[in-house]
């Protein structure tokens, strides 16, 4: 069969040639299976596999975004609570190769929606939307209905194997059991019993097959015996009450039959509640039948799995995986497609890791470049490197795509690769030295490593601590000097509100920052240590001995230290306004009485707002 091939080539540098439409293959429930021998050869050929998510939201409110004040803590508390309201609607998958200046790349765009495919409830069917986001997909010609009606289901491998105890698997399962150890009294009486009962209705429906008769007969004979049917095959369905008796059946049936063939019937709450016996007619018929279940098993399989065939397909493969923003696109796919998202930075590293042991953030890597100034999206941060170096990279896509179509989507996982690539010429970094070496990294991509907060420093340290941003001039401050002020009145900037904190207490006689996190609440830096307890102490006092101070208590103004933000983030209290996030974390008796987590952590402050690559 004559397959058609579409090449297009982008040759970046400083002296490039019109850039045409990239033919990203569009995926949907009606060619997934297709896409799917594609993609499965192109991954196994390739040496990285880039990655890019298009999602219903990122955050609720301002203060949800990770902040340059955020910990690598707060920054996944915050992703794990995005992960859990929003959803993916595209994953963007990209194999690629890179030799030289030359990137051979086979991008795929699949279209999801979760669809109760078993009807047992599995995936949950609420989240929610951001209108930015949903508007950014409008423009680009996204269509909604067609996501709907024909995006790709999945479910988790934990969805998958919740569903398989709630409804048991459709195909019954062929029994696999180890030898028993020696037998009781009470094992012996029952296999006995089996046995009697298998050999009975073994002999006779044999004997009224070798012998014609009257078809009522053979049907009342074929009601006494207990016969059912499994397909066109005779079977018997063997009650058990433990995994114990399910042992033993098994055992007892290959003893003494070669032509039955055990299958267990699971239960609804797990475990089995049957066996079910299926007759065979010859070797050549059983070898059939076992084949037959293999294939049934397996398409149910692929069914329930949906698109997490295609994530399975690259956590197998352990190949690196190219990203931007990677903890919060890792924190969807670690939610939708593995399990539920832990408690913890370091329990998600340490679940991540067997699935996904190599990931590279370009975010991370352009950090190897040195300092870099208003670089917010992939279109501008591959602008910055074209005027600054000279790297021309030719990027190749090769594949079955309709270049022809005019709703492109998925273009962003190409800027990645191209991102990347551009970023090892630059860099000096041999991708080719990796295709059968991933434990040794060159320096560069080894920094920029499963690093997971956008703000921390380039360390794959999973108790590193510190967060920062791309200027030239980042100050490292312990979050005990920092503390969270709210109540004021509304309207006031940053500089208001410094200005006023400026004559109403001794403290603030020494150098200080304010910040506004958003319209409710503020942040106060002190560059001394200690002044932030000082400043904490006068406002629980009620601003004694400090009259404007106190004058800005008796208008509501409300402090406290980093740990009730850390609470805050810890516990979920996403409220809209942070300010009643933190009323609520000092409701809680931990924080004052300070049974709470009072490690000192340092941060990078900046004055600038925290750069993504993901702000398009």
């Amino acid at each position: 069969m004559l397959q058609r091939r579409f090449l297009c080539t982008i040759v970046s540098g400083n002296h490039q040639k019109p850039r045409r439409q990239w033919p990203i293959r569009q995926v949907n429930r009606s060619n997934f299976s297709e896409a799917l021998q594609h993609i499965k050869a192109h991954i196994r050929d390739c040496d990285f596999v880039a990655v890019s998510l298009q999602k219903t939201g990122s955050y609720s409110a301002p203060w949800h975004r990770v902040l340059p004040l955020d910990t690598a803590e707060i920054a996944y508390f915050k992703a794990k609570f995005a992960a859990e309201r929003f959803q993916i609607l595209q994953f963007a998958v990209c194999p690629f190769s890179v030799r030289a200046s030359k990137v051979v790349a086979h991008p795929y765009n699949f279209h999801l929606f979760p669809r109760d495919e078993l009807k047992i409830g599995l995936p949950s069917y609420s989240f929610s939307c951001q209108s930015s986001y949903l508007s950014s997909m409008a423009r680009q010609g996204f269509d909604f209905n067609a996501c709907i009606y024909d995006g790709i289901s999945y479910l988790s491998r934990e969805q998958e194997s919740a569903s398989r105890e709630r409804i048991g698997s459709p195909v019954r399962r062929k029994c696999e059991t180890q030898p028993s150890s020696d037998l009781s009294v009470a094992d012996s009486i029952f296999v006995e019993r089996i046995k009697a009962r298998v050999r009975n209705w073994r002999n006779a429906f044999k004997d009224s097959s070798s012998r014609a008769e009257d078809p009522l007969i053979n049907s009342l004979r074929k009601l006494v015996i207990g016969n059912e049917e499994y397909g066109s095959r005779p079977c018997l369905t063997i009650t058990v009450c433990s995994e114990r008796q399910v042992q033993l059946v098994v055992e007892m049936l290959r003893e003494f039959y070669d032509d039955l063939v055990p299958l267990s019937v699971p239960a609804k709450g797990g475990g089995t509640q049957a066996i079910q016996v299926v007759l065979t007619s010859s070797k050549e018929d059983r070898l059939l039948f076992e084949m037959e279940l293999q294939n049934r098993e397996e398409e149910q399989s692929k069914r329930v799995r949906g698109f997490r065939e295609v994530i399975d397909l690259i956590s197998t493969c352990q190949k690196p995986v190219v990203s931007h923003n990677s903890l919060n696109d890792f924190a969807f796919i670690h939610a939708k497609f593995l399990s539920s998202l832990p408690s913890s930075m370091e329990e998600f590293r340490r679940s991540l890791c067997p699935a996904f042991p190599n990931i590279l953030d370009v975010g991370h890597l352009m950090k190897e470049m040195g300092p870099l100034k208003k670089v917010t999206n992939l279109p501008a941060a591959i602008s910055y490197l074209k005027r600054r170096f000279f790297a021309p990279v030719d990027v190749e896509i090769s594949h079955q795509a309709d270049a022809g179509d005019s709703k492109i989507h998925g273009h962003n996982v190409l800027k990645i690769t191209e991102l990347f690539a551009k970023l090892c010429s630059i860099l000096k970094i041999n991708p080719e030295t990796l295709q059968h070496d991933y434990d040794n990294f060159p320096s560069a991509l080894e920094s920029s490593s499963n690093i997971f907060n956008p703000c921390s420093s380039s360390s794959p340290d999973p108790i590193d601590v510190d967060v920062s941003v791309w200027t030239n001039n980042t100050r490292k401050v312990d979050t005990n000097n920092l503390v969270f002020l709210w109540g004021f009145r509304d309207g006031m900037s940053a500089g208001m509100l410094k200005r006023r904190l400026s004559n109403s207490h001794v403290v603030f006689s020494d150098e200080f920052d304010v910040r506004l996190v958003d319209k409710s609440c503020a942040v106060v830096v002190f560059w001394n240590p200690g002044l932030s307890s000082s400043f904490l102490d006068a406002v629980e006092s009620g601003g004694l001995n400090c009259e404007p101070l106190r004058e800005m208590i008796s208008e509501g103004l409300q402090a406290t230290g980093y740990q009730a933000y850390r609470r805050a983030c810890e516990l979920g209290l996403w409220e809209a306004n942070l300010a009643d996030s933190l009323d609520k974390a000092l409701e809680d008796t931990d924080i004052l009485s300070g049974t709470g987590s009072q490690e000192s952590l340092n941060i990078y402050w900046n004055d600038e707002l925290i750069i993504s690559l993901d702000d398009l």
